[in-house]
């Protein structure tokens, strides 16, 4: 079984993850990769004020709902080497980090998704 499927597998910690190509929207300028460093592989965290708020490693078919609804600024980050991110922003417009990298936004987020899929 692949690492990714074995992660698929494991439950979800913390309550949140964000950042990447919006749909909609223009995408988010790069963040310091010193945010990269805060976040473990294989996770996909959500970064405010340089602490780690969320983290997130499930691969999941539908949205994981962010009880708590972050307000950025924040920086998403993505460890993962095959798999993308989707987050949801509160406007209704979705986007999508690809594996390892880091964005900033300053939107407020509603829910996230890690797909297996490489590419966006």
């Amino acid at each position: 079984m692949s690492i990714r499927k074995q992660f698929a597998a494991l439950a979800l910690t913390g309550a949140l993850a964000t950042g990447g190509l919006i749909a909609g929207a223009a995408p988010a300028a790069a963040a310091p990769s010193g945010a990269q460093a805060t976040c473990p592989y294989p996770y996909a965290c959500i970064i405010k004020n340089g602490s780690i708020i969320g983290r997130f490693r499930d691969v999941t078919s539908g949205w994981q709902n962010l009880p708590s609804r972050p307000r950025g600024p924040l920086q998403v980050v993505n460890t993962r080497n095959d798999d993308v991110v989707y987050i949801r922003y509160s406007s209704g417009s979705t986007a999508c980090i690809t594996p390892n990298t880091t964005w900033s936004t300053s939107s407020t987020l509603t829910g996230i998704r890690i797909s297996s899929s490489s590419t966006c």
